[in-house]
């Protein structure tokens, strides 16, 4: 007889014993793999991006508003006033402002106030990020009809505000231009370059003359306050200050005066006008035309007018002073020292003039069509004799006369500050032609460029150079423009030529002056002058517009004042037409330095 077995109470009894075991293992090890997970999780978010979170953070909680430094004021040689700052209004957004919901009312109504475009705001302030931590500049220079705007709708403008700033300002406008240079907020590219410096968006630099030259000394240092927020963005205590640091103030070697009488010589022609002090390479003034305002740059946007003033056909951001062109018959300066010092002629040598002459199957033509007789070398100097210097250049030949036109200085950039700007000009050699125009050295090449020709190119600035070296005894100059204590001889490098070779370079200036090309120099109204003039054949849209140059210092015996004028597709002689302009600043210049020693100009004349 079969038992019973009676069912355990509750219900069926389970018999499954597969598996049972493992579960709770399974447990404890998903459990572990979580809270290790979570743990590993937590330490990586908090070691190493600890940092990170830290600074978002702060960014919400932190603020800093920046305090931008002046910068460093600019003066002349006296002391005069050349570059300063004035203080205009400005507006400034946080950079999350246009995340937030408010942003399409805002951002509407300043696009009108300011007449910006909307999404030109947005880009300003995506650029920055919105975690920065730091104000951003929307618009500068705000008029009074804009400020009163903006208070008008400041319910509808939170997070909108107006702070005082310094901006670049030039009280002499034009007549400095080249010198000085301009700044201006920093381009995308500039910022990525300058980012490790220290610079930041909006932040303005120099960007050519003095203002990029010595950047570093006139720039300064930011301040700010760093300032706790509550969650609305609203200041609760400033937690610390850090003063602005001004950029340094600079003296620059520029005669204010001078400056401004070398701009009215030039007039409306374009050109330029270098001033030295012969013995120590001191730029006096330095005038290129056409010019343009530095102020229009301190604007947030240049207007179509603005940018018409700075673009077109004659480059008027061109510094002409820094620029090549052929050296005409100044260069014959360099032409007579070679033949000098080549040995091959004496300080006496005579040689007939001719109205042309034909070298290598090539004529080469007298100025004055006819020739002047015998010339020795102050007589050729006098009368800027061509073909007596073919006939010298024929004689020592291109390698000399290549060699002592790179002693001049000529090739090469001069040491003037504006490196970026200046060019180096061109001396051509054999090594050149070949590679330029596939074709050899010649003597034709050596006739031309022994009267500043053919493919021979200098600056007015080295053209100046030149001229200091018979000016001054011997010396190579180097132009400068930062006014400083040393001694002049710190800025001289003897080029070593004979004491004949100078006294014949100094009788043959002077004789220009007192019998020659540049008789209108020779006036009671100024001291006695040494000097040359020359004439570069050029043409311009296919009509020949010559350039015209013309160089002198005084007082002849015992210099103060070199000048170089340069005028550009003028037409003319440099003799009828740039030495006049030298007269005009050397008047100004010394009857204001030495009152009632030379006579008064007559007429203006």
């Amino acid at each position: 007889m079969a038992t019973f077995q009676p069912t355990p109470l509750g219900g069926k009894k389970d018999t499954r014993t597969v598996g049972r075991n493992y579960q709770s293992i399974f447990l404890i090890i998903f459990t572990l793999l979580m809270t290790t997970g979570i743990g590993v999780r937590l330490a990586y978010l908090q070691i190493v991006e600890g940092e990170y979170y830290r600074k978002r953070a702060e960014s919400n909680r932190i603020r800093m508003i920046p305090k931008q430094p002046e910068r460093g004021n600019i003066f002349d040689r006296n002391g005069k006033l050349l570059a300063s700052t004035r203080y205009p209004r400005s507006v400034y957004l946080w950079p999350m402002a246009h995340t937030k919901p408010a942003w399409k009312v805002v951002g509407a109504r300043l696009a009108q106030i300011l007449d910006i475009p909307q999404d030109e705001i947005e880009k300003k302030l995506e650029e920055a990020g919105a975690n920065s931590s730091s104000l951003i500049r929307i618009a500068r220079d705000l008029n009074e009809a804009q400020i009163t705007a903006i208070k008008e709708y400041e319910n509808e403008l939170q997070n909108v505000e107006i702070h005082t700033e310094a901006v670049r300002y030039y009280p002499k406008g034009r007549e400095l231009a080249h010198i000085l240079g301009y700044t201006r907020e920093l381009t995308a590219e500039q910022l990525q370059e300058k980012k490790k410096d220290g610079y930041r968006l909006g932040d303005v630099i120099g960007q050519m003359g003095i203002e990029k030259a010595y950047e570093t000394s006139l720039r300064g240092e930011w301040g700010g306050q760093q300032v706790e927020v509550d969650g609305a963005g609203r200041p609760l205590r400033v937690l610390g200050e850090k003063q602005a640091k001004p950029g340094n103030d600079i003296r620059l070697t520029i005669d204010l005066d001078m400056q401004l009488a070398a701009e009215k010589a030039l007039g409306s022609r374009n050109g330029a006008i270098v001033a030295l002090d012969p013995k120590n390479g001191a730029v006096l003034a330095m005038v290129s035309h056409p010019t343009f305002d530095p102020n229009i740059f301190s604007k947030q946007k240049l207007t179509q007018k603005d940018w018409e003033s700075v673009q077109g056909e004659d480059h008027p951001l061109v510094n002409r002073a820094l620029s090549a062109f052929p050296p005409a018959s100044t260069f014959k300066i360099v032409t007579k020292t070679a033949a000098l010092e080549s040995g091959k002629y004496s300080p006496s040598t005579v040689l007939q003039t001719y109205g042309s002459l034909t070298i290598g199957g090539t004529r080469f033509g007298e100025w004055n069509h006819a020739g002047f007789g015998p010339l020795g070398f102050v007589g050729a100097m006098q009368w800027s004799s061509d073909t007596f210097f073919y006939q010298v250049a024929k004689g020592i030949g291109g390698p000399t006369l290549i060699k002592w036109t790179r002693k001049y200085g000529f090739g090469e950039k001069t040491g003037f500050e504006f490196t970026s700007e200046e060019s180096k000009g061109l001396v051509p050699d054999d090594a050149w032609k070949r590679k330029a125009r596939k074709m050899p050295w010649t003597i034709g090449d050596t006739i031309n460029m022994s009267i500043g020709q053919g493919a021979l190119l200098g600056t007015p600035l080295q053209v100046a150079v030149m001229f200091a070296i018979p000016a001054n005894g011997g010396d190579r100059v180097q132009p400068h423009l930062l006014k400083d204590n040393e001694e002049a001889r710190s800025w001289r490098k003897e080029v070593k030529m004979k004491p004949s070779t100078i006294k014949l370079l100094q009788e043959g200036l002077r004789k220009v002056i007192t019998e020659g090309t540049g008789k209108v120099l020779n006036k009671p109204t100024i001291p006695p002058v040494a000097g040359k003039s020359g004439t570069a054949e050029a043409w311009k849209r296919g009509i020949k517009q010559n350039h015209t140059w013309f160089g002198a210092y005084a007082p002849a015996d015992k210099p103060e004042v070199l000048i170089v004028a340069f005028t550009e597709h003028s037409g003319g002689g440099g003799g009828s037409l740039a030495a006049p302009m030298i007269l005009q600043i050397m008047e100004d210049h010394f009857q204001r330095k030495y009152p009632g020693k030379y006579q008064k100009p007559v007429n203006g004349q």
